[in-house]
């Protein structure tokens, strides 16, 4: 048997604000998958647009109930979000990811999934070589992708590029909330082998409709992913002990410290100096203080950490309706792989 078989796909798209794109790239994908030897399902995330962006995600599952479901989320919570909805809502044993604004190909997600199934990978992330956006998305692009790379060890070409397929059993162990979406690699590194994740070569358009709602520009863009690389270097190096972060840097506030002192104390008693008005004293003290505050921050942030494995994340976003079912049971879709249930927490 090969390996392919008793295999379901779902294609998670998020979009906001992309009336003109919702039809085209619907018929795109099917058309895409027609073929596919595997049966599918496409999930259309409308997260929370201000144009027909949902109308036209009616309009497409009404067109094909039978592979296209949607979610209408009440509001804008972040691309992020909506595609945690999508992937919670998919019922696939393959998930794959693709923005809505048709910039990437759907006839790439066949190729991809073939070589993730045939390869046993865990994720392959889509590689745009001949990117078709202007200098000033490409050159902080390029400069992010190599940073994000040397610091999490997850050497890959393009980050940002939202067309990646996953095996979904691995997937589901990663919760994404904020602007995560650009570091589930460097997330799933750390729940499988590098071997089990590679890239493929992929193709890239120029926007024909509207413009990007979800992406910046320029310094903003850098400044944006630093400061998210930074927040992930974090959670992935110290999630489950943060403690550890923390008590670091206490202990070597407080033992630069308490050796200042220590030098101070014997410069008084041993050779009866004067160290009342030396500027060493006073940072030999502040020394001390931060790091009894860093060591203590660390006890509480390992407390929060405990509660947090214990109780369990909330959803970072809520659904306001689904639409259509996109994939039943007869589709040959795994009657485990129901969409969970998401509480309105008030």
């Amino acid at each position: 048997m090969h390996e392919s078989d008793g295999h379901f796909l779902s294609v998670v798209v998020p979009l906001r604000d992309e009336e003109d794109n919702v039809l085209p790239l619907a018929t795109q994908v099917q058309a895409a998958l027609a073929g596919a030897p595997w049966p599918w399902q496409l999930i259309l995330v409308d997260d929370g647009s201000r144009d027909r962006t949902g109308e036209r995600i009616r309009e497409a599952v009404a067109a094909s109930p039978r592979h296209l479901s949607g979610a209408i989320l009440r509001r804008g919570f972040g691309q992020t979000a909506a595609m945690q909805a999508g992937i919670d809502l998919a019922r696939g044993t393959v998930i794959a990811t693709l923005d809505g604004d048709l910039q990437n190909s759907p006839h790439d997600i066949v190729r991809m999934v073939r070589r993730l199934l045939d390869d046993d990978l865990d994720l392959l992330v889509g590689w745009r070589r001949a990117r078709r956006d202007g200098l000033l998305r490409r050159l902080p692009s390029r400069l992010g992708n190599r940073l994000i790379g040397v610091l999490t060890g997850v050497p890959l070409h393009d980050y940002g590029c939202t067309l990646k397929v996953y095996r979904t059993a691995v997937l589901r162990r990663v919760r994404l909330y904020g602007e995560m979406h650009r570091f589930i690699p460097s997330w799933m590194a750390t729940l499988t082998s590098l071997d089990r994740i590679a890239e493929e070569e992929v193709s890239h358009y120029p926007r024909r409709h509207g413009r990007s709602k979800y992406g910046a520009s320029g310094l903003s863009r850098a400044v944006k992913v630093l400061l998210d690389l930074l927040t992930m270097a974090f959670f992935v190096r110290f999630r489950a002990s943060p403690g550890h972060f923390f008590g670091r840097i206490g202990l070597a506030c407080g033992g630069g410290g308490l050796l200042v002192l220590a030098w101070l104390s014997w410069l008084k008693l041993g050779e009866g100096a004067a160290i009342a008005g030396r500027p060493l004293l006073l940072l030999g003290i502040l020394l001390v203080v931060i790091g009894v505050q860093f060591v203590c921050t660390g006890i509480l942030t390992e407390m929060l950490a405990r509660t947090w494995f214990e109780a369990g994340a909330a959803p970072a976003y809520l659904v306001g309706e689904t639409v259509g079912g996109g994939g039943g049971d007869d589709d040959g879709a795994p009657s485990h792989r129901r969409p969970r249930a998401v509480r309105e927490r008030p």
